[in-house]
């Protein structure tokens, strides 16, 4: 039996030599693949800064105004008086401070807002400025913008840690319907009296109770003068809660359709804060 010789035997050197360079070649890709499912970097978002955020320790000047608002200006929303006065102020170049934000807007502050239809001579708005101005100055600015419908009675600077303008009370004057008659004055006169007899009154406005205290709330209601009236005069004085409105009034008069008939409605007096002791 012959053997065959170890030179004739099956090569073996060259296995390991294709094991090593499958391993390096698996070695390799496993890296390549690693590599290429490598989480990318987070990238870093820049916070974006409001273009007018003040500056810290920028000025603000706060100014009381009162003005009237009536004619054709009775029939324009709040939101356009709102509008309408940020105009004003700019083209009397009023140096306006801003709110903060994305959308700035010029510190204006009503501390209520009028029906729509009713005139007003003795309304108020608190505007900033972030510079101060004379009264004078200021007051001579806003009236020769002659806009038809708004008068400018006044403007105070006041100090901000006061706090904003809260109400108080208003006052209105109802001039009487175009068909208005002696028996139809007997018939209110009748209506105030059965009201001032209640000590508290409960209406209805949109499904919510509205509770007030004739006497505190209602301190005047009356035709004047007497015995030949001329218009119905109505002090209404707010609570902590819901307050009656001049339209509420006419209700539990039994006379809503009053401005129907051609009545104005008037608010001649804003009583703020503090101003109800010295009316």
């Amino acid at each position: 039996m012959s053997y065959p010789s170890s030179s004739s035997s099956p090569s073996r050197s060259t296995q390991p030599t294709a094991s090593t360079n499958s391993s390096s070649s698996t070695h390799s890709a496993s890296s390549a693949k690693s590599s290429d499912t490598r989480e990318p970097q987070k990238r870093t978002r820049k916070s974006r800064i409001s273009p007018n955020l003040h500056p810290a320790g920028t000025l603000r000047v706060r100014y009381r105004v009162r003005f009237a608002k009536t004619d054709l200006l009775r029939w324009i929303s709040h939101r356009d008086l709102a509008n309408l006065w940020e105009r004003i102020g700019r083209r009397a170049g009023l140096p306006f401070s801003m709110t903060e934000g994305f959308h700035p807007k010029p510190r204006l502050m009503f501390p209520s807002a009028l029906p729509l239809g009713v005139e007003s001579l003795d309304e108020v708005v608190d505007l900033e400025l972030n510079e101060v101005w004379d009264e004078d100055q200021l007051l001579s600015a806003l009236r020769d913008d002659r806009q038809p419908g708004l008068t400018i009675h006044d403007a105070t600077r006041v100090d901000l840690s006061d706090g904003k303008a809260q109400l108080a009370g208003r006052q209105y004057r109802v001039t009487l319907p175009d068909d208005f008659s002696e028996p139809e004055a007997r018939q209110v006169n009748e209506q105030i009296k059965k009201l001032k007899q209640n000590e508290t009154i409960t209406t209805d406005r949109n499904g919510k109770e509205i509770v007030t205290h004739v006497p505190t709330q209602i301190p005047v209601l009356e035709l004047e003068p007497e015995p030949l009236p001329e218009q119905l005069v109505v002090r209404l004085i707010n609570s902590e809660a819901a307050s009656l409105k001049i339209h509420d009034v006419l209700e539990l008069l039994n006379i809503g359709d009053w401005p129907q008939r051609g009545a104005t409605l008037i608010r001649t007096h804003t009583f703020l804060q503090g101003e109800l002791e010295h009316s």
